[in-house]
């Protein structure tokens, strides 16, 4: 933590080499969400005492322990949403910002929804990465994108309804799935 009281990237590094995870693995980003971190790549003394208390680890061997029962606490749906929204704002890195880039966005979709739905993660990636009509992922469509995974059957598409309240970039995405190019 050194003087500052807060760990750096190097320090979360270092903690996550201690862990035996690497430090792009998605149980970094459930702890971060778990201690509430605001500012990605940093926490805070008081954001690591939150979520140990709550992991109810007080040392590594105890981390070590408590990390499938936080995938686990993650993946109840009543909890997954809040961890999806949570780590879009997670990377919000500057004042004000309201969008992710393109590219960082499909990294994040790769990381949080991959495990849970992956055909749908590979599509939409690669559609993602192929057009150019969009540059930036807003809160609105990530939230979006959880719901279409959620409810739409992949990769029929059979019940999604271009009528209903779906973002244009979903559009998109369909028509592009269908055979047609937007």
């Amino acid at each position: 933590m050194g003087r500052s009281r807060t760990a750096n990237t190097g320090g979360i590094e270092a903690f996550c080499s201690d862990l035996d995870v690497e430090h792009t693995d998605v149980r970094i980003l459930m702890l971060a969400w778990r201690m509430n971190a605001e500012r990605q790549g940093y926490f805070t003394l008081e954001e690591w005492r939150r979520g140990l208390k709550a992991l109810r680890a007080d040392n590594l061997s105890k981390l070590k322990k408590a990390l499938p029962e936080l995938e686990k606490e993650v993946l109840r749906p009543q909890n997954f949403q809040d961890f999806y929204a949570y780590s879009f704002r997670y990377c919000l890195t500057e004042e004000k910002q309201k969008s992710i880039d393109i590219d960082v966005a499909c990294e994040l979709i790769n990381l949080v929804l991959g495990f849970k739905f992956r055909p749908q993660v590979d599509s939409l990636v690669e559609y993602l990465k192929k057009q150019h009509e969009y540059k930036v992922v807003n809160m609105d469509q990530w939230m979006a994108i959880l719901r279409f995974c959620n409810e739409i059957n992949f990769p029929l598409l059979d019940n999604y309804d271009a009528d209903l309240a779906w973002p244009i970039l979903l559009d998109y995405f369909v028509e592009w799935m269908r055979g047609g190019q937007p």
